[in-house]
């Protein structure tokens, strides 16, 4: 069932990386909240112990809420961001119950956090600032930050690798929305949110 579950998922972001890159938002609307669907039944499927598996889609019904709240005709900025942002405090909760039996692979979270911050940060604080979404973004950055660290602490390598690629569609998704747009943005924000949400989701097999 697991593998299925997964399979079917990955052509539905495929579907979606299409709609992104062709700028076809009808196709774009469906793909989004189903592939965020697809990624909560990775997680039901993956065999995880009930409390680990419990955060997982408790955080993951909350990204979907953000989704939904990001969707171009919805176009809710403040509700998305809140929801994500609650959304890495239950993937803390859920790294909690799994355990942080790596604390010295965080280094390597810090490290990349730090990067992150004291570069691509740096502009889209700054132009957030200018629309009156400097706190909220701040704190934002704060809590998914900590999200990455706790996610490599685990020591669980597709944690690491989920929380990574969150933070790098984050960066991605907040330079498009406030700095500058590309087309090829949208695209690679899409794929580093599936990859994240998929490994993040399929870690359960590994605990």
């Amino acid at each position: 069932m697991f593998a299925a579950v997964l399979a079917v998922t990955l052509l539905v972001c495929a579907a979606n990386w299409w709609a992104c890159w062709n700028e076809d938002l009808r196709l774009e609307m469906i793909t989004k909240p189903i592939a965020t669907v697809g990624a909560i039944g990775v997680a039901l499927t993956a065999g995880g112990p009930a409390d680990a598996t419990l955060g997982a889609v408790v955080a993951l019904t909350l990204c979907l809420l953000g989704d939904i709240a990001l969707l171009p005709a919805v176009d809710q900025f403040i509700a998305g961001l809140v929801a994500f942002l609650c959304g890495h405090l239950a993937f803390i909760g859920m790294f909690s119950i799994v355990g942080f039996d790596r604390w010295s692979w965080s280094g390597v979270a810090i490290a990349f956090v730090a990067i992150v911050l004291g570069t691509a940060a740096i502009p889209i604080v700054r132009h957030a600032t200018v629309k009156g979404l400097g706190t909220p973004v701040r704190a934002y950055l704060v809590v998914i930050s900590a999200m990455c660290v706790f996610g490599w602490a685990t020591g669980n390598v597709l944690i690491a690798i989920g929380s990574t690629a969150f933070v790098l569609s984050d960066t991605i998704l907040g330079f498009r929305r406030f700095v500058l747009q590309r087309r090829w943005q949208q695209p690679a924000i899409m794929a580093t949110y599936h990859v994240a949400l998929l490994t993040l989701a399929a870690s359960l097999t590994l605990v």
